[in-house]
Parts: C-alpha cells; sequence; structure tokens
C-alpha cells in the first residue's frame, strides 16, 4: 500500500503541509510514523479525505450545481487576445489548464488576469498515468 507524506499529502488537496499538520493533529486526518519519525498517510485514507474534502465544498456551496464534473476551481493567470480568438490560462492548485476561446467570450466575460474562474473539462477520452 502506498503512503505520502504530509508535503505530498498537500501538493495532492492543493494546501499546505501545514494544513495538513494541522488536519492531522486534530486527527481530522489519519497518519503514522515511519522509523525515522515522519507522518506518513495512508493511500487509501488520503483518498477518502480528498472524497471528504470535496463533498463539504459542495455542501458548503462552493462548487456551483452543474452536470459538468470536472470542474477546476483557480486564478486567471493569463488573457492573450487576438483579433478573432483568445487564450485564457488558469491556475487551479497544480493545475494548469489553458482554454482557447473567442475573444467575443473573453470580453463579455470580463475575464482578466488576477479573477478566480472554473475551468471545465468536457473529454471523451480521459487518461490516467501511475506515478
Amino acid at each position: 500500500m502506498r503512503s505520502y507524506t504530509t508535503q505530498q499529502a498537500a501538493r495532492l488537496l492543493g494546501v499546505s503541509p501545514d494544513t495538513v499538520r494541522r488536519w492531522a493533529d486534530a486527527e481530522r486526518i489519519t497518519t503514522r510514523r515511519d522509523e525515522t519519525g515522519r507522518r506518513l498517510i495512508d493511500g487509501p485514507v488520503l483518498a477518502a479525505y480528498a472524497v471528504e474534502l470535496a463533498q463539504q465544498a459542495n455542501e458548503q456551496g462552493d462548487i456551483p450545481y452543474t452536470t459538468a464534473r470536472n470542474a477546476f476551481a483557480g486564478i486567471i493567470t493569463a488573457v492573450k487576445l487576438g483579433d478573432v480568438a483568445a487564450q485564457v490560462e488558469v491556475q487551479a492548485g497544480p493545475h494548469r489548464l489553458v482554454s482557447l476561446l473567442t475573444r467575443e467570450a473573453v470580453e463579455e466575460l470580463g475575464l482578466e488576469v488576477g479573477m478566480e474562474a472554473v475551468a471545465r473539462v468536457k473529454s471523451t477520452n480521459v487518461h490516467i498515468d501511475r506515478v
């Protein structure tokens, strides 16, 4: 069974390592110590906690109600406008998403660097790489 350090868990959950340590201290997430004293979180425990965090966000209304499942909340980091087309980049945790859309759509939405945004991904193919 794979285990994760607090640093690795923080990266996967999109929070700081200090936040993961505080959750562990408050017994919100179960950890154990390895032979060197590092905190480890077992893979199934981390997976269940990630699902729980997503459900809490949904219950609190932090995630809009939608049929689109692949939603990445983040911040707009770049907007490049052409005569007809535009490119918008969103940083969502460790994920950088780039969308190509019309200039008109960008202007209608008033998209600009520093704004919160949700990138929604619709695809018929999803590839998963084992790391």
